[in-house]
């Protein structure tokens, strides 16, 4: 028996998108995409931006984003005439950690890095899906062992709503040929070889054959780099809704 086609096998995983989007936009409004401007999230805003208007959209803006990755926003906003929602970090607690503990004390130990994500990522998130019932992510398993029992739909207990990753089974191969067979805009990032993209100070390109999370905190131990948005789930744990 032949090899399936690879472009059948793109095509059908496309459509598999579309209709978790569908489900998404029909089943669990308001639901919205978290975007950090990576590919993945950028494949996504193509869809969602052409096909899916009951869909919101929202980044995170840490205060330290690269500046490649704010001019994706405004280019994001331009081009397909869609809003984007800012969430940024609370004044007050920021000012605390910086003048407490200087402006990047994330280098010094795992705790502070975790408390910087807390503030300028965790809180926003809090505020950005507060009476939402779901929000979509581009979290793929491939991107890190934290994330290998990833489910399509599951169920976010952290946040107290549905978690939703349309690419979980998806290759990094198949989010570019994607990408670049739809003309989708990414972040010039990327070209210089950011696999991943995050605040500027904690991010960094990677070598061949690295893994594609070892630009992101890359001082840390590879099994623990999340940020408090997306705690990896046991194996056996999570409520998984079959669609």
């Amino acid at each position: 028996m032949n090899a399936p086609n690879r472009v059948d096998s793109l095509t059908a995983k496309v459509d598999r998108v579309r209709a978790l989007l569908q489900r998404a936009q029909q089943d669990f409004s308001p639901v919205v995409l978290a975007s950090s401007f990576g590919v993945e999230d950028m494949l996504l805003t193509h869809i969602i931006a052409n096909e899916f208007p009951g869909i919101g959209i929202f980044t995170l803006d840490t205060g330290r984003l690269p500046e490649e990755t704010y001019r994706l926003i405004d280019e994001v906003r331009s081009r397909y005439e869609i809003d984007i929602a800012i969430y940024a970090p609370d004044g007050v607690a920021l000012e605390k950690f910086v003048r407490q503990e200087g402006v990047n004390a994330f280098y010094r130990s795992v705790e502070l890095r975790k408390a910087c994500c807390s503030i300028r990522k965790v809180e926003p998130l809090r505020r950005a899906l507060a009476g939402k019932r779901a929000w979509i992510t581009g979290l793929r398993r491939a991107q890190a062992v934290t994330r290998n029992a990833l489910a399509e739909i599951e169920q976010d207990p952290d946040n107290k709503l549905t978690k939703i990753s349309p690419l979980a089974d998806w290759s990094e191969r198949e989010v570019w040929n994607f990408a670049r067979a739809n003309d989708i805009p990414t972040n010039e990032l990327h070209d210089k070889g950011y696999a991943s993209i995050g605040c500027a100070p904690c991010t960094r390109a990677i070598t061949p054959g690295e893994d594609v999370r070892a630009g992101r905190w890359w001082w840390e131990s590879a099994d623990g780099k999340e940020c408090g948005l997306h705690p990896a789930m046991p194996k056996q744990g999570g409520k998984i809704i079959h669609s």
